[in-house]
């Protein structure tokens, strides 16, 4: 609905009408807003994890405990199972 909105406005831009909304929006310097949320979303994921705010991060997410390679802060995702 939102993306919508990004959508029509970036047609107003003059001369942006016969492009598609890839191409106005490479060419305006913009992003879609889903992608603009993830990222924002990794942004804070950090800030929570490296403890930025004054917040538990196992309120939020739970350290994976696996004896995996690489750095010790990976999360823990649990599965869907349907």
């Amino acid at each position: 609905m939102i993306e919508g909105v990004q959508r029509r406005s970036t047609k107003l831009v003059a001369g942006m009408q016969e492009f598609n909304y890839n191409d106005r929006l490479k060419m305006l310097g913009l992003q879609r807003l889903e992608e603009r949320r993830m990222r924002s979303d990794l942004t804070e994921t950090f800030k929570i994890v490296n403890r930025k705010y004054d917040i538990n991060p196992e309120l939020f997410f739970q350290p994976d405990e696996g004896d995996r390679r690489g750095h010790d802060q990976k999360l823990f995702k649990k599965r869907c199972i349907d």
